[in-house]
C-alpha cells in the first residue's frame, strides 16, 4: 500500500497538526503517510484582513481542491477554519481530544488584560476577539494583525503592539506556553466555534477506506461539543467575519453551551447559556440550534447584519 498523502498548509502550526496525525497513524495502526504542503488563499494574502480575501473557507479551499482532483487522500484542518457550508462531496470528521479552546493574551511586559495600560495597542486577526476586547475595555486600541504565530510574536517583540490575543491551543502545540501572560476567562472572551479541535476532511465516496482510523481516533465528548458549536454557527449563519463566540463542553455529564454575538464596536453584546444531557450528535445539534434561535429572538440578527455590512457582506 502506498503512503497516504496528507494535505496541509505550510505554517508551523499546520505542519505540527498534520505531523501529529501522521505520527498517530504510524504508531497506532502502522499506516505510512506523507505530507503534501498546499498554499491557500489565506496564506497567499497574509497581510490582508480575512473578510477582504474571501472570509469563510480561505484556509481550506485549495486543500479541498487537492482532495477532489486526487493530489491528496485527505487533509488535516483546524476546525475553526472549516465553514459549516463546506464542499458537499466531502466530509469533515472531528478527531482526537480537543485542546483548551480558550484564547490567551501574550503581552510584552507580562501584564494581564486588566493590568494593561489605558489605550494599550492590542493585535488580533479576529473580528470576534476584537469585539470582545472592545466590550471588556473600550479604551483599548485594537489593531489588525495577520500572519503565522512567529510573525505575530516578532511584531509584538518589536514594539508594534503592547499585547496580542491568539488561540491557546496553537501556542501550546508550538511549545510556547511560557509566553502566555493570561488564559482569558470565557466571561471575557468566548472562543470561535471549533477552536482547539482537529478535523480530517476526505472525499465522501472514500469513507470506507478511512473508517478504521477515523473511528479509532474519535473522541466522543469533543465530537459532541464541536457539533453543538457548529450547529449554532450554522443557524446564525456566522463565519469568521462576524463577532460570534461559542464554547460547548461536558460538565458533570451535562453539555453546557455558552454563546455570544456582539456589535463590531463591542458596545452591544448578547450572551446566552444553556445546558442539557447530550449523548448523540442529533442532541448536540438541537442544543446548538436552540440557543441560536434564542439569540436571534433577542436581536442577534440585527447585530449579525451590522457585522456583515461592516465586513463588506458575508
Amino acid at each position: 500500500m502506498k503512503p497516504l498523502r496528507i494535505g496541509t498548509r505550510g505554517s508551523k502550526l499546520a505542519l505540527w497538526q498534520a505531523e501529529y496525525v501522521r505520527g498517530r497513524l504510524m504508531q497506532e495502526l502502522g499506516i505510512e503517510s506523507e505530507l503534501v504542503v498546499i498554499k491557500t488563499t489565506g496564506d497567499q494574502f497574509s497581510a490582508a484582513s480575512i473578510p477582504d480575501v474571501g472570509g469563510k473557507g480561505i484556509f481550506i479551499k485549495e486543500i479541498e481542491d487537492a482532495i477532489l482532483d486526487g493530489r491528496v487522500d485527505f487533509a488535516v484542518h483546524s476546525m475553526k477554519d472549516v465553514p459549516t457550508d463546506f464542499c458537499d462531496v466531502c466530509r469533515v470528521y472531528v478527531v482526537f481530544e480537543r485542546e483548551d479552546p480558550r484564547d490567551c493574551l501574550i503581552s510584552r511586559g507580562g501584564e494581564t488584560l486588566a493590568k494593561l495600560r489605558r489605550g494599550a495597542r492590542i493585535g488580533t486577526s479576529s473580528v470576534r476577539r476584537a469585539s470582545q476586547l472592545r466590550n471588556f475595555r473600550p479604551d483599548f486600541e485594537v489593531v489588525g494583525l495577520r500572519g503565522n504565530v512567529d510573525t505575530r510574536l516578532r511584531k509584538l517583540d518589536a514594539g508594534e503592539y503592547d499585547a496580542i490575543v491568539v488561540a491557546k491551543a496553537g501556542i501550546g502545540r508550538l511549545s510556547l506556553t511560557s509566553r502566555i501572560a493570561e488564559t482569558l476567562s470565557s466571561d471575557v472572551m468566548l472562543p470561535a466555534p471549533g477552536q482547539g479541535a482537529l478535523g480530517i476532511e476526505y472525499f465522501e465516496a472514500d469513507r470506507d477506506l478511512y473508517t478504521p482510523f477515523l473511528d479509532k481516533f474519535e473522541h466522543q465528548a469533543t465530537v459532541l461539543a464541536v457539533t453543538c458549536e457548529r450547529a449554532l454557527q450554522d443557524e446564525l449563519q456566522g463565519g469568521c467575519t462576524v463577532p460570534l463566540g461559542a464554547w460547548a463542553r461536558m460538565e458533570n455529564g451535562t453539555m453546557k453551551l455558552d454563546a455570544c454575538v456582539l456589535s463590531p464596536d463591542g458596545a452591544e453584546s448578547l450572551r446566552r447559556t444553556t445546558a442539557t444531557n447530550c449523548q448523540t450528535s442529533a442532541e448536540a445539534q438541537s442544543l446548538g440550534r436552540g440557543l441560536a434561535r434564542e439569540l436571534l429572538d433577542a436581536g442577534a440578527d440585527r447585530l449579525l447584519r451590522w457585522a456583515g455590512r461592516s465586513s463588506g457582506g458575508r
